[in-house]
């Protein structure tokens, strides 16, 4: 009687991992209640811009930032670099705490965290104090990306996957497009402090709807009945993980990079990583079930999609510094000038979205990826001289071609596995976004600092443009820096290619087979 047990629950466990693995498999319409899914999809939506604006106001703010604390570069970039760690460490532990205890109540935890935290900026005495409320803010950050994406998938039907992951990314092209001119404009006649004032209100607006519009039911439609216990071992390797392995490219304490200290912190990911590996496959109730990966569709674009942002973050952390620091505009102007990167993405997230699922993935795949290798190729040959007009233009197609990628990639990493694994799947898909964002981050910072410091020139950001050396140094690492953004959507291309994507033509799905636990 017992082998006969153990034989039927090994039976579903493999079982349930063949359908995890397929290479393509097809989503079902899980919205039969007859209500209006756009409602809930506002509420989300409005915290989804605050949260992305709030992200783009910072880099707009980065001058002014240094200028008034009195920091470099290397130390200004923390702002930007530690905010984004923090979301990513958390990423997935929130994910998983939203599967646990509901994700309404994530969401709205995240939203008064986040609150707290731009208090705390719009507050901050000093340089250290503003890093730390830079941190509280991300925690409430991270639970709210963390959800958004389960959330808006339970009360969508699964027929209309590539529309709503396109409007999606056009709230977030939305954020990215208003976070510039206004942080531009509240900078240049107010300061940087009133920025995060202003973001005050829609947080308070986002709090309202949260609690008046969302129905726990449906926005955690699909989570198991009975709660499994939280993988806390798991949660805190993984963030062990990047945060070392960030630190470790950043460098930011300038330490020889072979060194007993940098070699030692590089072992040390090395070991975490591979026990976060043997944990999470031995696990009862892993965090990340990685026998996901074994599907082919899922790892390779999981991978293109890390490539796509470890190229497109180096954007829009330097795009900022080349404008105000280097070119000498002001805050409003290269608000405005800045915008013209989220309108490419918001129209191309409108028609890869739809047309993807129409005519097929593939071509607007290397499509976008493409033109990110094109755009960054273009980027290396700009001067603090360059038209501006060309800067423009080639700001457009930057966002053109992510928008067309992203919103692809999305559709095709979602619909590679069934209805019953979309929040995890969700959570690393965001997940990857941002462990792109924070790394590109990190080595573009680190390319361009250690190329200036080099040649003499560890200077703030104000004085970049003060002198020929000066401006020389930060270009030429400039360069350096999207000659490797080209490689990445090269690579991306060819996974994407590599991985071949098929159409889900059916609107069923055979019913999930549970996880048995051990």
């Amino acid at each position: 009687m017992v082998h006969t047990r153990h034989l039927l629950i090994c039976i579903s466990y493999d079982n349930h991992i063949k359908l995890l693995t397929q290479p393509s498999s097809p989503t079902v319409d899980n919205q039969s209640d007859g209500s209006n899914p756009w409602i809930p999809f506002t509420a989300i939506g409005i915290a989804l811009v605050v949260m992305v604006a709030s992200m783009t106001m910072i880099a707009v703010a980065l001058s002014e930032i240094a200028d008034h604390f009195g920091v470099t570069l290397r130390s200004v970039a923390w702002v930007v670099i530690v905010q984004g760690l923090t979301i990513t460490a958390l990423m997935m532990p929130m994910g998983r705490l939203g599967d646990i205890i509901g994700r309404k109540k994530v969401h709205l935890a995240g939203l008064v965290i986040f609150a707290a935290g731009t208090v705390l900026t719009a507050t901050a005495p000093g340089f250290g104090f503003l890093i730390g409320a830079r941190v509280v803010a991300a925690v409430g950050n991270s639970m709210l990306q963390s959800v958004t994406t389960g959330m808006i998938l339970s009360v969508f039907p699964g027929r209309e996957r590539g529309k709503v992951l396109g409007t999606q990314t056009t709230m977030v092209a939305i954020g990215m497009a208003t976070g510039p001119i206004l942080a531009g404009l509240l900078i240049q006649f107010f300061s940087w402090q009133a920025i995060f004032w202003v973001l005050l209100i829609p947080i308070g607006l986002a709090i309202v709807l949260a609690l008046t519009v969302l129905d726990e039911s449906k926005v955690s439609r699909g989570m198991a009945a009975k709660k499994p216990p939280f993988d806390y071992v798991g949660a805190v390797v993984s963030a062990l993980v990047v945060i070392l392995a960030v630190i470790l490219i950043n460098n930011p304490f300038g330490i020889a990079v072979v060194s007993p200290l940098m070699i030692g912190g590089a072992i040390s990911v090395v070991i975490l990583f591979a026990y976060f590996v043997w944990w999470e496959l031995n696990s009862d109730s892993p965090m990340l079930d990685l026998r996901m990966f074994r599907n082919r569709v899922l790892s390779m674009n999981s991978t293109a999609r890390l490539f796509g942002f470890l190229g497109s973050s180096g954007v829009f952390l330097l795009m900022p510094v080349y404008l105000i620091s280097l070119r000498g505009f002001d805050e409003a102007l290269a608000g405005g000038i800045l915008f013209l990167s989220p309108v490419g993405v918001a129209i191309a997230a409108q028609l890869s979205g739809r047309l993807g699922d129409k005519f097929g993935t593939l071509p607007f795949l290397i499509a976008g990826f493409t033109t990110t290798a094109a755009v960054a190729g273009g980027l290396m040959f700009l001067t603090a001289g360059t038209p501006v007009w060309i800067v423009m233009t080639i700001l457009f197609f930057s966002g053109f071609g992510m928008g067309t990628w992203n919103v692809t990639n999305n559709s095709v990493v979602m619909g590679s596995v069934p209805v019953s694994a979309m929040g995890v799947v969700g959570a690393l898909t965001n997940l990857v976004r941002n462990v792109g964002v924070v790394v590109g981050q990190a080595i573009t910072t680190a390319i361009v600092v250690g190329v200036m410091v080099s040649r003499g020139f560890d200077i703030p950001l104000s004085d970049v443009s003060g002198s020929s050396g000066a401006t020389e140094a930060f270009m030429a690492g400039w360069r350096i820096g999207f000659l490797l953004v080209v490689v990445f959507a090269l690579m991306a291309v060819a996974l994407s290619i590599a991985a071949r994507p098929r159409k889900v033509e059916s609107a069923e799905e055979p019913a999930p087979i549970p996880v048995p636990q051990k």
